[in-house]
């Protein structure tokens, strides 16, 4: 039976699916996620028989003809074809409501269908949606990490970051369009778009799956907002008291730091100026799964000589430690092979266990080198870096950088932005050969010396 077939939409399943809509809209009414006119939902027909994308397409009305989200019933839904054609319409009411009219969310929902393949799309209007694309409002994306209910969001984890992109909100609902789909492509990963000013998208493969994550969703937004009002950041994992205004890099910009009150700024990297994700999802990897041809083209060099004579000094005193996963390397008149085979799974081994130590991190950062250098790499700094870099720039304070990874990875890093070269902006780049993370007085005497 073709799904349009009038046999077909008049049957149980899009009968089920339009129920199961009435019933969701008046819940939904009461978490304030589709009061007044805003706000909507629509449901693919589930049918086992029949794949997804071209299973019809049940959705709300408009909130602009008089149809109240509370009261709404099975005669007041759309049926769509896979392709987003009306092919079966609510009658009209009489006065005081107005003629029947689709959600104005149509042309959203189509895309999160096509893109995404979703099952299920939710609109809402919640307070908590609105509110936390507020609190920065030059901020692309909102982040959070290290909180409980980010594990019911699809492929996330407690200890992952959950990054929701922000758009532009417009004047009218259909104009959103173009930006829901750049958002979606730039990523790919996410399950909901936030509209600043104006609520947030959520899809997922069933209705259950995007009304479970809307909830995340929402209790996420509500969390930050409740932990920036105690003076909390949302944004690090331990949550601990704000000591700069919030935003995905504390919104820096806005900081009102004189001449007189700072002479110098000292930053880390991860969580700071870049997203943590960058580091461990691509820089990490890359640098993984290039050391083998790093140092098979660069083998007989004496930069790489120096790096594998790091290496094999460092292994040797993880065997004598009894570190696991370490293999000796062979020494240097063994062959290349050897050697190579050697350095790259040691290599393995400790970008797995994060090790921060000075030979590993001076291998990555020649590595990035060249990755940075064939255009197979382009750093990502938090959108508010640049301009708090300049208006820092402006007012004689100086920046500087301290971070695990070597001083050519982070030269490396910010030389290679999405925002061009931050190169300028900054004074001096520290790295753990000054000094571990808890050795501050060593680091603030080479702030006065950061030539040595």
């Amino acid at each position: 039976m073709a799904t349009t077939s009038q046999a077909y939409i008049e049957s149980g399943k899009v009968q089920e699916t339009k129920a199961l809509i009435s019933d969701l809209c008046r819940h939904f009414y009461t978490q304030g996620w589709v009061s007044g006119t805003g706000g909507s939902i629509t449901i693919k027909v589930h049918d086992d028989s029949i794949p997804r994308s071209q299973q019809l397409i049940v959705m709300s009305p408009s909130g602009l003809t008089g149809v109240q989200k509370e009261r709404m019933v099975d005669e007041d839904m759309y049926v769509l074809s896979p392709s987003g054609l009306i092919v079966s319409e609510p009658s009209a009411k009489p006065y005081p409501y107005k003629p029947p009219k689709c959600s104005d969310c149509g042309p959203l929902f189509l895309k999160a269908y096509e893109m995404r393949n979703a099952g299920a799309v939710i609109h809402s209007h919640g307070m908590e949606s609105c509110l936390v694309t507020m609190m920065n409002p030059s901020a692309k994306e909102f982040r959070i990490t290290h909180m409980e209910m980010i594990k019911g969001i699809q492929g996330h984890g407690y200890y992952d970051e959950l990054v929701v992109p922000i758009i532009e909100n417009t004047a009218h609902e259909r104009e959103l369009t173009d930006s829901l789909v750049e958002a979606m492509k730039a990523y790919p990963k996410t399950t909901a778009v936030l509209v600043r000013n104006h609520g947030i998208y959520i899809w997922g493969d069933s209705w259950i799956s995007a009304k479970t994550q809307a909830e995340c969703y929402h209790y996420l937004f509500d969390a930050a907002i409740k932990l920036n009002q105690l003076g909390l950041d949302w944004a690090t994992s331990t949550h601990g008291p704000i000591r700069k205004p919030i935003g995905a890099f504390g919104s820096l910009h806005n900081s009102r730091i004189s001449r007189a009150s700072r002479r110098c700024i000292l930053l880390d990297i991860e969580g700071t100026t870049t997203p943590i994700s960058f580091v461990s999802d691509v820089l990490f990897p890359y640098a993984r799964d290039n050391v083998g041809r790093h140092l098979n083209i660069t083998y007989d060099t004496a930069e790489t000589r120096d790096d594998i004579k790091l290496l094999r000094a460092q292994v040797k005193e993880d065997l004598d430690k009894g570190i696991a996963d370490a293999v000796a390397v062979p020494a240097e008149d063994a062959g290349k092979e050897e050697v190579v085979a050697a350095v790259v799974t040691n290599v393995d081994s400790m970008i797995k266990a994060d090790r921060k130590i000075t030979s590993l991190k001076q291998l990555q950062g020649h590595i990035w080198r060249t990755g940075f250098q064939n255009n197979e790499l382009e750093a990502i700094v938090y959108d508010d870096v640049p301009e708090a870099l300049e208006k820092w720039n402006a007012l004689g304070i100086k920046v500087y950088i301290y971070s695990s990874g070597s001083r050519l990875a982070q030269r490396l890093l910010f030389g290679n932005t999405e925002y061009g070269d931050l190169r300028n902006y900054l004074s001096g780049f520290f790295d753990t050969t000054v000094g571990g993370t808890r050795k501050k007085q060593r680091v603030m005497l080479r702030l006065h010396r950061p030539w040595e």
